[in-house]
């Protein structure tokens, strides 16, 4: 996906929010602001936005110094998460259909991101997800190709979602890999999060290799990207994964939810649909 000029003010903010984060020193944050803005005006508008999200974090370690300003945060929503956990579980137990509940509780975890310039209540966005229509439901497609692999790359997003991710994976029932990003951004999950969401239990753990907030193939290793070529099925979390992945030439099913006008826009959906989408 290309990058429009909503993004702009939104990688702003982003920078803004992270580096009130990191620090008090309104000058420090000012210097950020003015450093960005001086990039932003050269960025390639077709480059996808997690691209332009690299450098805003780069420029946060470089000026403010602090290398994972929502780490707080993060630890924040995945005890949040867990301390759910065993609720969920018995909401997938008891549901019909196992497999698409779990991808609703999937899905639902995607609203813990801060990205984005929006507020959310988990236990409300919860169960106003498990029963949600959806604005793309692919899963037919899921379930079938889900019954021939024998491998899954699953792409993670945000740290506290991960929590969520488990629920689904333990659904799967096939050998899983969790890709990761490589260093903090935002709040996007790494390995040190994965394994505190308790993915070590369902998953082998890897990073892609790349430090943005989104899978953006040439900036990932090889070891991940060999994985990416050699699945049997990909499932792609989060609008960051999409917005990198969305033109990528395989199979791939994205699950998010569409929390912005410019992604939702690019989707056909409306803002806050939910959506199971394969592109082949």
């Amino acid at each position: 996906m290309k990058t429009y000029l909503d993004c702009l003010p939104c990688f702003m903010n982003q920078a803004l929010r992270a580096g009130r984060m990191a620090t008090d020193d309104e000058k420090k944050i000012k210097e950020l602001l003015d450093s960005l803005g001086c990039i932003i005006k050269d960025i390639p508008m077709e480059n996808p936005p997690p691209a332009i999200a690299v450098i805003i974090y780069q420029k946060i370690r470089e000026i403010i110094g602090v290398n994972d300003p929502y780490k707080k945060i993060k630890e924040s929503n995945i005890k949040e998460a867990l301390a759910l956990y065993p609720e969920l579980k018995k909401i997938v137990n008891n549901s019909d259909n196992k497999l698409l509940t779990a991808v609703r509780l999937s899905i639902a975890g995607n609203i813990i991101d801060f990205g984005i310039n929006k507020e959310f209540n988990l236990v409300k966005d919860i169960r106003q997800i498990l029963i949600q229509d959806f604005g793309i439901f692919h899963f037919d497609e899921f379930v079938k190709q889900l019954e021939k692999a024998k491998s899954i790359l699953y792409l993670g997003d945000n740290a506290g979602e991960s929590v969520f991710d488990k629920i689904l994976i333990e659904e799967l029932g096939k050998p899983v890999t969790y890709a990761v990003r490589d260093i903090p951004v935002i709040n996007d999950v790494t390995i040190e999060d994965a394994i505190a969401s308790g993915l070590d239990e369902v998953a082998e753990i890897i990073s892609a290799g790349t430090t943005a907030p989104g899978i953006i193939l040439n900036l990932c290793n090889n070891a991940f990207l060999k994985k990416f070529d050699t699945a049997d099925m990909i499932i792609s979390k989060g609008q960051g994964n999409y917005e990198g992945l969305s033109n990528v030439d395989r199979s791939v099913f994205f699950l998010l939810k569409a929390k912005c006008h410019v992604i939702a826009n690019d989707l056909n959906v409306k803002e806050d649909d939910i959506v199971l989408k394969m592109i082949n």
